[in-house]
């Protein structure tokens, strides 16, 4: 058990006797690659790779690629809550409007109509001059 405590003693200081002596002590072949360096270097290219697809969904928004385009078979009109979770959707399906019932689990048709046969209807008050505004804006972003 001494023998072993005096050869790793010995092997400790070999390079401080090595700087004592005055002779030039060799240089590592490879650099040490420290974990932190290693970890922050897969953080900032998780980082870059999160923000890239961030970016890329933002443009795609702002072109409109995520719309289907004007020739898609069905177009929603119009929809209104009826509940919590029911809703009644108006359709546009080629040359005719769809008024669909919505409820979670069923869809059922509640009748037909020619297209463009629904007047748009106003709540008066506050409410009107709101949604009014609010129908604005969304046609002007539209057209942008």
């Amino acid at each position: 058990m001494k023998r072993g405590f005096i050869a790793a003693c010995t092997l400790l200081s070999l390079p401080a006797l090595a700087l004592a002596t005055g002779t030039p002590v060799a240089a590592p072949a490879e650099p040490a690659i420290s974990a932190a360096g290693s970890l922050l270097q897969v953080f900032i290219g998780l980082v870059a790779v999160l923000l890239l697809i961030a970016g890329t969904a933002w443009v795609a928004k702002r072109l409109g690629v995520t719309q289907g385009g004007s020739t898609s078979l069905l177009r929603v009109v119009s929809s209104a809550s009826v509940g919590t979770r029911e809703r009644v959707v108006v359709v546009e399906v080629g040359e005719s409007w769809l008024v669909v019932g919505v409820a979670p689990g069923s869809v059922n048709a509640l009748m037909t109509l020619p297209k463009g046969d629904i007047q748009s209807a106003t709540t008066p008050g506050l409410n009107a001059s709101f949604a009014a505004r609010l129908h604005q804006m969304i046609e002007k972003r539209r057209v942008k």
